[in-house]
């Protein structure tokens, strides 16, 4: 392990601080306010919680852990369901609940470790359940790059736009190296948005319109929606939370590989799955879609050996601070919808590819009939937007593919506990090749 350039406590001088806190937000800005655009939230509100987040993650974690957490892909299909089906409430009331679980899993984590998590959620479990969230959104992303969002018809300017779009966040994704690897979904959007411009999809007039210092739209429970919990809102976005958690745990391995710390042991999984779930809590209450830590931030630590918490609380604040400035939050809704079409292309597809990647790694053998079984059940159930509806709940899509997966694995026979940590086996895989 070669030595960090600045270290965890360590504290930057003020140029550092600024340049250094600006690379972590373009590594995650693209993806970031990509899931308030799918879900038809305030981008602004999506970079101010994140910001908000992050802080809280930090305090929570003893300024030990540095990461940056920003809006999770994982809760789209369920968000985008849960607004159908009881408006903006319904979200924030799921997001909050799932902040919740969080809480939960962490103090049962504090008093009888991790391992019984991997042991619920094998690879044959969560791999096709991460292929469910990439391939159900498929349709949204080809939709929303061939057609014209006016009209809803097929457009080949619109389709061309994300064409560019795709084909920038590639070159970027594969021929780059270094810090410029990191950033291909804000590549892609900045590119195919001026492309996007050029052949005269843009509409500025609200940027034209916008002031420079302005708040955002927030949504407050009580003030904007009241607060009913129903059980059907819980069962669509709480099972979902069986993917993050343990895609946290996976970050948390790898993170302290990264900068050569234990963070399983200090300052604890708990403290980090609290601060994760503390940070969809703080979302939840203002408007925002849920978090999760990003791994696009811990491909930065291992590029530049920059470890320093500072510069993630730096980062967190430069956030915040451009969620009140009206012409940026203006610009971000300014982006044309075959543009985040074309980057929700690849980035859809590479959830998906790595669900799959999971059970080529963990070698699961398809020629198991029980595995055949349980990836098939998730996999239709996913993807074909089964449901139960028992009275006035209603259980469906992933959540319902989520949930069946996991009583597959653990009521068919044959089940094998997990002797290795699939997630640190899969990420150090992944850090190993690529720093």
């Amino acid at each position: 392990m070669s030595k960090p350039i600045l270290d965890i406590k360590d504290v930057p001088t003020p140029i550092q601080w600024i340049t250094l806190s600006l690379q972590h937000l373009f590594a995650m800005f693209g993806a970031t306010v990509l899931v308030p655009f799918l879900v038809d939230l305030d981008p602004a509100i999506a970079l101010i919680s994140s910001g908000f987040g992050t802080l809280a993650f930090l305090i929570i974690t003893q300024w030990k852990v540095p990461a940056y957490l920003g809006s999770s892909f994982a809760y789209i299909t369920p968000l985008i369901a849960a607004n159908n089906a009881g408006g903006i409430g319904a979200m924030m009331i799921g997001s909050f609940m799932v902040g919740l679980v969080y809480g939960v899993i962490a103090l049962i984590i504090k008093n009888g470790g991790y391992r019984w998590l991997m042991n619920l959620l094998p690879p044959i479990v969560v791999g096709p359940v991460i292929m469910v969230i990439g391939l159900a959104l498929s349709g949204t992303a080809v939709g929303m790059a061939m057609n014209d969002p006016v009209t809803g018809k097929y457009s080949m300017v619109h389709f061309s736009v994300a064409l560019i779009t795709l084909a920038v966040t590639i070159i970027f994704s594969i021929y780059f190296k270094g810090m410029l690897s990191m950033i291909p979904i804000l590549a892609g959007i900045i590119i195919g948005y001026i492309y996007a411009v050029i052949v005269g999809v843009v509409d500025f007039t609200g940027v034209i319109d916008a002031d420079w210092i302005a708040v955002p739209n927030f949504v407050f429970p009580f003030v904007d929606y009241d607060l009913k919990i129903t059980l059907d809102i819980i069962l669509l976005m709480v099972p979902v939370a069986i993917v993050t958690i343990s895609e946290h745990i996976g970050h948390q391995l790898v993170l302290g590989k990264v900068v050569n710390k234990d963070y399983i042991k200090d300052p604890g999984l708990h403290r980090s799955i609290l601060g994760d779930g503390m940070a969809t809590i703080i979302s939840a209450i203002m408007g925002g879609p849920p978090k999760t830590t990003y791994g696009e931030n811990i491909g930065v630590l291992a590029i530049t050996k920059i470890y320093s918490v500072y510069v993630l609380a730096g980062a967190a604040i430069i956030a915040i601070i451009f969620g009140f400035i009206g012409k940026i939050s203006a610009l971000i809704s300014s982006i044309p919808t075959p543009v985040m079409g074309g980057v929700s292309i690849l980035l859809f597809g590479i959830i998906a590819s790595s669900g799959l990647r999971m059970l080529v790694d963990s070698k699961v053998d398809f020629g198991d009939k029980r595995n055949l079984v349980i990836a098939s059940v998730i996999l239709v159930i996913g993807i074909g937007g089964a449901h139960i509806d028992i009275g006035m709940v209603q259980i469906q899509g992933m959540a319902l593919a989520a949930i069946a997966g996991v009583l597959l694995n653990l009521l068919l026979p044959g089940r094998e506990k997990e002797q290795k940590n699939m997630f640190e086996i899969e990420l150090e895989k992944e850090f190993d090749n690529a720093f």
